[in-house]
This record gives C-alpha cells, sequence and structure tokens, in this order.
C-alpha cells in the first residue's frame, strides 16, 4: 500500500476533478432557485410550501453527511463519492418527471441526499493531500470555485427556466452528475485506509463523533460555520422573494443575486493571500466585521425607504466578502483539530451547516417580505449568533494540542 509520504503531489486536473464534486452540490441546490419564484403559482400551492424544496434538499444534504464522513474514513472516499452521484442522478430524474409539488420535494431530498457525498469527501480530500497553512489556501481556493456557483446556478436555471420550462434545470443537473461520476472514476485517487482490525462501522462513527464531542474549539467552529451558512441560506430562500416584490423576474434574479457570491470570491482571493502573513483570528474577525456591517446595511436602508434592488444587494456584498475571510480558515480549524478523524469533522461541520441553513430558509417563508426589511433583520439575527461563537472561541488562547487560529 502506498504510504502518504510516497504520495504523489496534487496536479492541477486532480484539484479542478476536486472542486467540481464540491461545487456539485452547491449548484444542484441553487440552479432551481428562480423557478421558486413560479412554483406557487403552477403547482396551486403557498409559498411556505414551496420552500420546503429547498429546506427539503437542504436537510437531506446535510443529515447525509454524518453518515458518509466516517464511511469515507472507513471504506474509502471514491467508493462514497460514487455512490453519492448515482443517487444524485435518480434524485434529478425524478425531479424533472415530478407531476406535483409533494413528489418534487421528495425528488429534491433524494438529490440533496446524494449532492451530499462530494461535499463531506471533498473537504476529507483536501485534508488528505494539504496540510498547514497550505490547506487554509486551499478551502480559499474551493470558497472561490464555490462562489461562482449560485450567480451562474441561478443566471441558467433562470434562462432555461424561461425558454424551456423549469424541468430542464433537472435534466442539466442529471447529465452533470453522470460527467461527474465518470471524471471521479477515473481521476480522484483511492483512499488509503487503515491497515488495522476495525471495530463495526457503527461503534466506530459513534465513537468518532464522540471524540469531536470533547473538542470545545471543533463545536464552536462547527457553530459559526452554521450560523455563518444559515445566513447565506436565508438570503438564498429569501432574495427571489425580495427581488420579486420589486418587479424582477426569474431571469433576471441570477443578476442581482450574483453580487454576493461574487463578493465572495473576492474575500477568498484575500484569504488565499492572507493565509501566510496574516493571522487567522485577524482574518476571521475582520470577515465577521464586514458580514455585519453589510447586512446592518441592507436594514438601515430599507428603515428609510429606499426599496429598490440594488439598494438591496449591493450592501450584501459586503457580506459575501466577510464570509471569504471568515470561512477557509474555520473549515481548515474544523478538519484540523483531529486529522484522524477529518472525513467525520467535514460529516458534522455539513451536517450542522445544512440543518442551520435548512432552518434559516424555511424561515424565510414565515415572513412577509414586500421589501427587504424582514429578511435583513432575520439575517442580522443569524449572523449576531455567529459572532457570538466567534467570541467564545477566541476569547482565550488555545490549550495545548488545539490548532492556533
Amino acid at each position: 500500500m502506498t504510504s502518504p509520504t510516497t504520495r504523489p503531489a496534487p496536479h492541477g486536473l486532480l484539484i479542478a476533478n476536486l472542486l467540481a464534486q464540491l461545487a456539485f452540490g452547491l449548484l444542484t441546490m441553487t440552479i432551481c432557485l428562480p423557478s421558486m419564484q413560479e412554483w406557487g403559482a403552477i403547482f396551486n400551492t403557498g409559498q411556505a410550501a414551496v420552500q420546503l424544496t429547498f429546506s427539503g434538499y437542504v436537510v437531506a444534504y446535510g443529515s447525509l453527511q454524518l453518515l458518509y464522513g466516517p464511511l469515507s474514513d472507513r471504506i474509502g472516499r471514491k467508493k462514497i463519492l460514487l455512490f453519492g452521484l448515482a443517487v444524485a442522478f435518480l434524485g434529478s430524474v425524478l425531479a424533472a418527471l415530478a407531476p406535483n409539488l409533494p413528489l418534487l420535494v421528495a425528488a429534491r431530498v433524494l438529490q440533496g441526499a446524494g449532492a451530499a457525498a462530494g461535499m463531506v469527501v471533498g473537504r476529507a480530500m483536501v485534508q488528505d493531500l494539504f496540510q498547514g497553512p497550505e490547506r487554509t489556501r486551499v478551502m480559499a481556493y474551493v470558497g472561490m470555485a464555490m462562489g461562482l456557483c449560485p450567480p451562474l446556478a441561478t443566471i441558467l436555471g433562470g434562462q432555461l427556466h424561461v425558454r424551456l420550462g423549469w424541468q430542464a434545470n433537472f435534466v442539466v443537473m442529471a447529465v452533470l452528475a453522470v460527467v461527474l461520476f465518470a471524471a471521479a472514476w477515473r481521476g480522484l485517487p483511492d483512499h488509503q485506509k487503515a491497515t488495522t482490525v476495525q471495530p463495526h462501522w457503527l461503534r466506530a462513527m459513534l465513537s468518532s463523533y464522540a471524540r469531536l464531542g470533547r473538542e470545545r474549539a471543533f463545536i464552536l467552529y462547527v457553530a459559526l460555520l452554521s450560523m455563518t451558512t444559515a445566513t447565506f441560506y436565508a438570503f438564498l430562500g429569501g432574495a427571489p422573494i425580495v427581488l420579486g416584490s420589486y418587479g424582477v423576474g426569474p431571469d433576471g434574479i441570477g443578476f442581482y443575486i450574483m453580487c454576493v457570491p461574487g463578493a465572495y470570491i473576492v474575500g477568498n482571493y484575500l484569504a488565499s493571500h492572507m493565509a501566510h502573513r496574516t493571522g487567522e483570528r485577524l482574518m476571521m474577525g475582520l470577515g465577521q466585521g464586514c458580514t455585519l456591517a453589510g447586512i446592518g446595511l441592507v436594514v438601515v436602508l430599507a428603515l428609510a425607504g429606499l426599496n429598490t434592488p440594488l439598494a438591496f444587494s449591493l450592501p450584501l456584498m459586503l457580506v459575501g466578502i466577510g464570509h471569504g475571510l471568515l470561512v477557509p480558515p474555520a473549515l481548515a480549524g474544523t478538519v484540523g483539530l483531529v486529522p484522524a478523524l477529518a472525513g467525520s469533522a467535514a460529516a458534522v461541520a455539513g451536517l450542522m451547516q445544512q440543518m442551520m441553513g435548512a432552518v434559516g430558509g424555511f424561515a424565510v417563508g414565515l415572513f412577509r417580505h414586500e421589501g427587504a426589511l424582514n429578511l435583513g433583520w432575520l439575517m442580522l439575527g443569524l449572523a449576531l449568533c455567529g459572532a457570538f461563537a466567534q467570541w467564545l472561541l477566541h476569547r482565550r488562547p488555545p490549550k495545548a494540542g488545539e490548532v492556533s487560529r
């Protein structure tokens, strides 16, 4: 068996393959956002029911990571990834054929269950292949790639919706699942499993999670990431409704939504250059400050009666930059605290991110959104919870054995 010391260095095609696998779940999540604006009328139902297509996906996307993570540590990354892509393909086909909203929700849940494998396996492979500040740099590159997903997916999804119908979005994702399956089969390395006799997989999984649960820093990193994701998903779920109240149709939503993910790419670019020169605590503090300032500005402008698409979207560019500075070091800290449990750590982080993201996305449907004010208050409350977790994480020096951030 090849040892870690003799493993070939990652090359460009491998990294591109890894980025694509990581991005698949977010692409699948967001490509149908423009269609959600009209699903209520198409299926003759309320907006809260339509939001279940988003929240159901997100819950499945997070929950299955809890299972995929330790299984990838035990039986291999590639096997889990291939299984997940096959499930995502099936969910995409069923979604394209769904005749009513309940079946569409079920298909979206199946999509999320399959797409979860790419996120958890991709993060664990970053831990397998990179170390130290380089891991943070690669996480920043991951963030840049994933930052492209929501704007590109929503623009593509809106155009497909207008020209070919909402089902075309799911046909595209089914085709992409097949392409990524082939890319993973041919291009990704097999995970080097332990050669020692291992306990039953369920006992090993529970032991892994119990070990991580004893790490105070791990819990706080996860809480921080979860609330950050909830803030972003509240934006993704609420932006089409807010923009619709301003007269923006499905084919225009993506151009406004792209302000936040586009800025997120900028933030990740800054993080990739700051990782070796700036303390990560300072970088995370700057990120949180930008996030709160951007959301606060949206609330202030809404209170002042400035209700336009640009008054809503442009201030949130600060949120994108803030998240770009904040997320890479937080992710690196999460998977790096206990390297032997990288898959399990990525799974727990992924689960909690998606569960809280589902809460944020579903909560959007509980309020009226004739302007940006209610969404702004919701996002601000979620962001403040993340800021509190970050304050707890950094209020004392790390103990021996903890990763310094």
